[in-house]
C-alpha cells in the first residue's frame, strides 16, 4: 500500500521539527528553562532540513495537489457544459 505523498511530506516535516526540539530539550539544560527559544531554534533547523532534504516529497505532494485540483476544474467545466446544453445556451 502506497502512502499519499502529502501525508509522507507532512510526517517528515513534523519529524524535522520534533527531533531537533527533543535534542535541544534533553541535551541542553538551558533550553528547558527557555522552551520558547528551543522552539524557535527547532523551527529554524527543521526549515533548513526540509529545504535541503525534502525536495522530492514536496514535489510529489504538490504534483498530487495540482492533479486533484485540475480534475475538479475539469469536472466543474463538464457540469457547466451539461447545464448549458440542457438549458439551450451556447
Amino acid at each position: 500500500m502506497k502512502l499519499p505523498p502529502l501525508l509522507v511530506y507532512t510526517v517528515l516535516r513534523l519529524l524535522a521539527f520534533l527531533v531537533p526540539l527533543a535534542i535541544l530539550w534533553f541535551f541542553f539544560p538551558i533550553f528547558r528553562e527557555f522552551w520558547w527559544l528551543a522552539a524557535i531554534f527547532a523551527a529554524l533547523i527543521g526549515t533548513s532540513i526540509s529545504l535541503l532534504f525534502l525536495r522530492a516529497p514536496l514535489s510529489g505532494a504538490s504534483t498530487e495537489l495540482h492533479e486533484r485540483r485540475s480534475a475538479r476544474a475539469a469536472e466543474r467545466q463538464r457540469d457547466e457544459d451539461a447545464e448549458d446544453e440542457a438549458t439551450g445556451q451556447a
